[in-house]
């Protein structure tokens, strides 16, 4: 009985080591077998507010919020890139990131470089000034005179486009705040961008802007993506997750959270 028992237990502790490696295996493989994470890299500048902004050391805004919820959705992890305007579109030509999340117009010399998103935001172009300066309150008050904006931003070619001879002066800027400090301390007469960034930036920070004239063009904007495969690829995804936030509200509720109304509607319709 004694040889028995003392075989018995040899061959438990033999059975409790193979069902443990045989667990063991099963976990590795388990792990081996899992899909790798899903990953998309975003550009924005962390300094666009209310598009791309941090806020208590986290990025947000609106451009930002849709993206991440649209990527969560969809299964991505979104990894930002944060630099300046000029410098995100020269990251995404050079395939460093894969879309822009920051206030991109879709214009026709970018629609042959970019497939776009379904639009999330339509803005119209506007100028502003130092509501001290009771010298301009049109556009054409403005010849002669020097205008801020951000280098690489589509309201500086609209600006150039609309007075083609050169009649306002340009300073470009990396970002929006040189620009909007210049104005404030009056070392330029104007600043350029979209109507509905500068309602809410000047709502905000109290800014003591005063629009000047009517909107000039407006356009849609969306997320570009290189036109390549993996570009097609997001698109297609993208834009169908967006067209699904447009359809149950969730677009149109962001929206009114940073601008306080529904910008991702075209106001010409």
């Amino acid at each position: 009985m004694y040889i028995n028992k003392k075989i018995i237990g040899i061959l438990a502790v033999a059975i409790f080591t193979v069902g443990l490696i045989a667990g063991c295996g099963s976990s590795g493989e388990k792990k081996a077998s899992q899909a790798p994470e899903k990953i998309i890299k975003a550009g924005c500048t962390g300094v666009s507010y209310p598009d791309s902004f941090k806020e208590n050391g986290k990025l947000t805004g609106y451009d930002v919020e849709i993206l991440e919820l649209a990527a969560k959705n969809l299964g991505y992890k979104v990894e930002w890139v944060n630099t300046d305007f000029a410098g995100l579109i020269g990251q995404l030509d050079a395939g460093k990131i894969d879309t822009i999340a920051n206030n991109v117009s879709i214009t026709p010399p970018r629609k042959e470089k970019y497939y776009f998103s379904e639009p999330f935001l339509y803005e119209g172009t506007q100028f502003v000034t130092h509501k001290d300066n009771k010298d301009i309150n049109d556009p054409k008050d403005l010849f002669g005179k020097t205008v801020a904006g951000v280098a690489g931003s589509n309201h500086l070619k609209v600006v150039e486009q609309a007075f083609p001879n050169g009649n306002i002066k340009i300073r470009t800027y990396e970002n929006r705040d040189g620009a909007m400090n210049d104005l404030i301390n009056k070392r330029v007469d104007g600043y350029v961008n979209a109507r509905n960034v500068l309602v809410a930036t000047i709502k905000k920070a109290n800014l003591p802007f005063k629009l000047v004239g009517d909107l000039f063009v407006i356009r849609p904007s969306a997320y570009p993506f290189l036109k390549n495969e993996k570009g097609k690829k997001l698109n297609d995804e993208f834009t169908k997750e967006l067209q699904r936030l447009r359809k149950d509200g969730t677009m149109k509720k962001i929206s009114e959270k940073y601008y306080g109304t529904d910008v991702s509607v075209d106001p010409g319709k």
